[in-house]
């Protein structure tokens, strides 16, 4: 096939992804320099539209970058006002006291928030300050330079034809140059995960780790809401099985977000996470606060995890990783919006100095510096042996031993400990035949519910004459490798009904997917790649 033409567009800094790091960069590149040229792509239909977190927000990242956003109308008005945190056995609770926890781990001071409806505030900010931000623009592909750094990316490829192919009504979209590029994609992210590997910059680290983190929206009874309570968890359901635990945060307007994370790494391959999620709604505790409300919302995410320990080089020819596409979640206290802003802050104030001093496609080591060695490194590195810890020896000896870990780091700013992560969440998958098959109890649809009902609520839609978005390496491995190891474990583990085995075939249903990454992480072969649908496709979340 000849070399597909395409025209190109010129710009200082160009952004993919328009979540909180993606933002803060963009705005902060404007606040130092007013006439630099900006632009930010976003995959989603509308800026917001693939957000999904918690969240407890950290206001840090956002006092460094805008110090008035009190005064500016930003949808953060839920100050955390109570803080839960419990063990779950299958009939009752124990809470732990809060003073047994490190200073770290309390919410004082934070907010319950939508974050899709922050970055659609951080958006109007951003493009009234001149940013140029295009959503439903996927970015598909990297574009090298003459010397290998990136020079930019290909966005808003349209109409392909089934298999793949460039056709007559296809649309080959545009090349956009920066003299750097920001990846700030969130979880691994496609472009991200390619440039690693071209780089080699987790050469140093140890692996990335993920949970997948599973959330409804909850309207409940005026009588039992308690505006401003937050709500943690751990135990049951998942007891050894897997990592993981549970957040209840409780907004205005009578809704409460009822979310559920599994780690990744868990060693049953008939470990249904999503079920997991519906099991806990059943817990007395969480039963009588859902029972006679209604879910109005649904979706899926992975998490980055590794921490300290799993942070690549976040500066490469030409570009850097921003917030989740290096991984900069804080595990412990569940949040990285806060980090994420300051590493776009960050990595906007090396790029504008970069461009001041004539330079354009080099490695901004001086971001990567600041990231290690400023409020995120520290955020990070006081925490980095309790997800390792938890890994390694369960939930146990991460509470006591990673709680004590976390006091050390406090009073004494440092610990004797540095512990390491082992294998992929892939690796970790073991054997079928060596662990029991899970009885789950059915949904009953009204508390729990089962996946394809549940993802018609995060309103997620694929053109359908669109190839599929999720690659098979070799189409042979679901059926000669997976399902006789494993019992294909891709039909539990994905949280959206993607993957079916039907009369011996797999089958892939894309237009279910909701971009949460999973399959990507946790297939035992590593065999599904996810890659970009075109821009507008996926889900639609509301207010998550």
């Amino acid at each position: 096939m000849a070399e597909i033409e395409r025209e190109s567009m010129e710009y200082d800094v160009v952004i993919v992804g328009a979540g909180p790091a993606g933002l803060s960069a963009a705005i902060r590149l404007k606040q130092l320099d007013a006439d630099l040229n900006v632009v930010v792509l976003e995959k989603g239909s509308e800026v917001g539209a693939h957000i999904l977190s918690g969240a407890v927000l950290d206001p840090s990242g956002l006092d460094a970058l805008l110090p008035d956003w009190r005064n500016m109308n930003a949808p953060i008005n839920v100050p955390v006002s109570s803080d839960n945190f419990y063990m779950l056995g299958e009939a009752g609770q124990v809470r732990i006291p809060n003073f047994v926890m490190p200073p770290l781990m309390s919410n004082h001071g934070t907010y319950i928030v939508s974050m899709a409806n922050v970055c659609r505030w951080m958006a109007e900010q951003a493009e009234g300050m001149g940013v140029e931000i295009f959503p439903g623009m996927a970015s598909s592909d990297i574009v090298y330079g003459e010397n290998g750094e990136v020079k930019g990316v290909v966005a808003g490829v349209f109409g392909l034809e089934a298999d793949g192919s460039y056709g007559e009504n296809t649309e080959p979209g545009m090349e956009l140059h920066g003299k750097y590029v920001f990846l700030s994609e969130g979880v691994r992210g496609s472009l991200s995960k390619q440039v690693i590997e071209k780089f080699d910059l987790a050469k140093d680290a140890s692996p990335q780790k993920y949970g997948l983190g599973m959330k409804e929206i909850w309207e409940i009874d005026p009588a039992k809401h308690k505006e401003g309570t937050v709500t943690h968890t751990m135990g049951w359901p998942l007891g050894k099985n897997a990592g993981g635990g549970s957040f209840i945060y409780h907004l205005d307007n009578n809704q409460v977000y009822v979310g559920f994370v599994v780690h990744l790494n868990y060693e049953n391959p008939h470990l249904f996470p999503y079920m997991e999620f519906q099991r806990f709604k059943h817990h007395p505790m969480v039963a009588e606060l859902l029972e006679g409300g209604k879910r109005v919302a649904y979706g899926a995410r992975a998490i980055t995890e590794g921490g300290w320990q799993s942070l690549p080089k976040t500066a490469f020819p030409g570009g850097a990783l921003l917030g989740c596409s290096a991984g900069m979640v804080n595990v412990p206290r569940i949040k990285g919006n806060h980090n994420a802003m300051l590493s776009g802050k960050a990595a906007a104030e090396a790029a504008f100095e970069a461009i001041g001093a004539g330079r354009s496609g080099d490695t901004l080591d001086g971001y990567d510096t600041e990231v290690r060695t400023g409020a995120i490194g520290k955020d990070l590195k006081r925490v980095r042996n309790v997800k390792p810890l938890w890994s390694n020896y369960g939930l146990t000896a991460s509470l006591t031993i990673g709680g004590a870990d976390m006091w050390c780091n406090n009073i004494f700013g440092t610990s004797p400990l540095n512990l390491k992560h082992g294998k992929s969440d892939a690796e970790a998958t073991g054997k079928a035949a060596d662990f029991k098959p899970i009885d789950y109890p059915k949904p009953d649809g009204k508390l729990s519910f089962d996946r394809l009902t549940n993802v018609a609520f995060s309103f997620t839609n694929h053109e359908e004459s669109q190839p599929a978005h999720l690659k098979l390496i070799d189409d042979s491995i679901p059926i000669s490798v997976n399902l006789p190891q494993y019992a294909e474990p891709a039909q539990r583990y994905c949280p959206a009904g993607v993957y079916e085995v039907v009369d011996n075939n797999f089958v892939i249903n894309f237009q279910n997917c909701v971009h949460c990454k999973t399959c990507d992480i946790k297939d035992p072969s590593q065999n599904i790649v996810w890659t970009t649908p075109q821009g507008g496709d996926g889900p639609n979340y509301p207010n998550m």
